[in-house]
């Protein structure tokens, strides 16, 4: 019994569904189990979805794309990606050696780059997402670009504190599904500093060529970023009500926080 699908709806009339959906839904089955193309896909996924949690970024390659951007490397707790992926709470503090390199300054913003779950997605999207982001903020206090091994997102709290950045955005490897392996997300937090909730958060996800694009994922962050900076806050209190698509000729207000004058935060 052949593992192919029909696609004329007269005979399948799930093939409308599949067609508007990545997800795995009305694959058939042959006796108790799969069809042979159904599992083979499936297979093939788990096998990327794998490969890409335990896959490397190129640390190098991103620091040249930010170039002439400064960039500074740390490192968590997590000696190795065996530890960082039992040991989740030792991805989220900085080893003595990273945390006494930072030096405190008067940032704005300070965007993290964390390998996090999926090294495909970082190696993928990071550097654009963050050049894009650059452009959209003249006049702020943009510290060094901070490139994170072996990093969860809280990274990015203790890396905000130290450098004394108003707000950090944290740009991570989302956990791969079995439809997308290289999903970016993005979480901004006002005020870093160790022991911040998720709550105190505002995320961007699905980052990738199938899903939210660069300029979109750009706009929405700059958007929140100018928010946060007026209402000195992120996380539930902060709505993310920015515009679904903004595109390169269309820039949402932005108001630099160093044209405001002295601001609070960490």
């Amino acid at each position: 019994m052949s593992g192919d699908r029909p696609t004329d709806p007269r005979r399948d009339p799930w093939s409308r569904f599949r067609a508007a959906t990545p997800a795995r839904i009305a694959l058939g089955r042959v006796g108790d189990g799969l069809p042979t193309a159904p599992m083979l896909e499936f297979q093939a996924a788990h096998a990327r979805a794998r490969d890409t949690v335990h896959g490397t970024v190129d640390y190098d390659r991103l620091a040249e794309r930010l170039a002439p951007h400064a960039v500074l490397r740390v490192h968590s707790q997590a000696a190795d990606r065996a530890t960082y992926l039992r040991r989740p709470d030792l991805g989220r503090r900085l080893d003595p050696q990273s945390a006494g390199a930072l030096v405190p300054g008067d940032w704005d913003l300070v965007f993290v780059i964390a390998d996090g779950l999926s090294a495909l997605a970082v190696n993928h999207h990071a550097a654009d997402l963050v050049l894009a982001a650059l452009a959209r903020l003249p006049g702020w206090r943009v510290g060094p670009v901070v490139l994170a091994e072996q990093a969860r997102v809280a990274l990015g709290d203790e890396i905000g504190g130290l450098l004394g950045a108003r707000l950090v955005a944290v740009l991570v490897g989302e956990r791969p599904g079995l439809s997308v392996a290289d999903s970016l997300g993005v979480y901004l937090t006002w005020g870093p500093r160790i022991g911040c909730k998720d709550a105190e958060r505002n995320c961007i996800s699905n980052i990738h060529a199938a899903g939210l694009g660069i300029e979109p994922a750009a706009g929405k962050l700059v958007w929140l970023a100018t928010e946060a900076s007026v209402r000195r806050l992120t996380g539930v209190a902060l709505k993310e009500d920015a515009p679904t698509a903004i595109g390169p000729q269309e820039p949402p207000a932005v108001i630099s926080p160093s044209s405001r004058g002295p601001q609070g935060g960490s």
